[in-house]
């Protein structure tokens, strides 16, 4: 990625990141003054601060953390998180807990009516309509929805498809080795959009954070993703969901037509470089959703518009060559069952106090019921 190279032009600055998770510590020693506690609405705060696995906190240092302290520095140092603790397996305190904690659905709106323009999940698992609502309402709002496709690529159900990825207007990330191969770990169908790396990295051990752990998994490789779409958009702020996700489907790393997304690749690798050291790069029109054949509807094209921004939330078709949102099929790229970047600088990135490699794995403690942390 040469990250340096990247913060030259951006680091994130100006940009805010939902994290959906199990909450975010703000205080370990790269999240000091990173995470923006106090913009968490009100309804959906208990306890978004208190990390019951590690898992968030991990998320939100690859996006945003600063290194200090030996701790991991962020692909984009300078943009802030906004925490959310959600119901996920794992949850202590059993059913009381659980009534307490805010659902993925009540989260995500919140989310969207906040002033974050990324909302990243490194969680997946099964459909529930209230989530698909809450997804559609985000994305009326014009926010970049960016999920884990999930750790089922080794699994006897390689046909398992996580949501929130697959639903419609979220960008679907899969995970590669540090020579741009997609893992062998990494979920494939029509919903994978993206690739970013997720092996091979460290992340806390668990919730006492007294250490950190070798981890690998499609939640990092969604971290990051989420950051590099921060990086972009700090650079240009003016754009809109649209033209941030276009510049990355465009300068993605693949080595197959970019009408046939592959289903193990999506578009390709993340290379947000090749975005940000071109100061006038076209990144087309502003109200024209990039995946609007895959996501069979205008919401992100009316983004932003008085019409679909104006209200808060109330609390409680595909095309001939790329694969529908939420199949299992896709187009592979020919004779290859894992493919990789062409990309010569691959998205490894060595960053940190003690250039510590910048990506830990899926952190497979925090599960969800029914849908698992990745």
């Amino acid at each position: 990625m040469k990250a340096e190279q990247m913060w030259g032009v951006s680091t994130g600055k100006g940009v805010k990141v939902a994290v959906i998770d199990t909450g975010v510590n703000p205080s370990t020693p790269s999240l000091k003054g990173q995470v923006l506690a106090d913009e968490v609405p009100k309804a959906v705060a208990y306890k978004a601060t208190d990390d019951f696995t590690g898992h968030g906190t991990t998320m939100a240092e690859l996006i945003a953390g600063t290194g200090s302290g030996g701790g991991l520095k962020g692909l984009a140092p300078e943009a802030k998180i906004i925490p959310y603790r959600v119901d996920l397996e794992g949850l202590p305190g059993g059913k009381n807990e659980e009534k307490r904690t805010p659902k993925i659905a009540q989260a995500i709106r919140a989310a969207a009516d906040t002033d974050a323009k990324i909302i990243s999940m490194s969680f997946g698992g099964y459909a529930y309509p209230e989530d698909e609502e809450a997804i559609k309402y985000a994305a009326s709002k014009g926010k970049l929805l960016i999920a884990a496709v999930g750790n089922a690529g080794r699994s006897t159900k390689k046909d398992l498809i996580d949501y929130p990825a697959a639903y419609p207007y979220v960008i679907g990330v899969a995970a590669a080795d540090e020579n741009g191969t997609v893992s062998k770990f990494s979920s494939s169908g029509g919903y994978v959009d993206l690739t970013a790396p997720g092996q091979g990295f460290p992340g806390w051990c668990d919730a006492t954070f007294r250490s950190y752990c070798d981890r690998e998994g499609t939640s990092p490789a969604t971290a990051l993703a989420s950051a590099a779409a921060a990086l972009v958009w700090s650079a240009h702020p003016d754009w809109t969901v649209n033209q941030v996700t276009r510049s990355l489907i465009d300068t993605a790393g693949r080595k197959w037509p970019k009408e046939k997304p592959s289903k193990y690749g999506g578009y390709g690798m993340v290379r947000p470089r090749l975005v940000l050291e071109e100061a006038k790069y076209d990144a087309g029109p502003a109200h024209e959703d990039p995946l609007a054949k895959e996501n069979g509807g205008d919401l992100l094209a009316k983004a932003g518009t008085a019409a679909a921004s104006s209200a808060p939330s109330s609390s409680a078709s595909t095309p001939s060559q790329a694969p529908a949102k939420g199949s299992a099929g896709g187009t592979a790229a020919a004779g290859s069952s894992a493919e990789s970047s062409d990309d010569s600088n691959t998205l490894w990135i060595a960053l940190g106090a003690v250039a510590a490699v910048l990506v830990i794995g899926g952190v497979g403690a925090a599960v969800l019921r029914a849908r698992r942390a990745r």
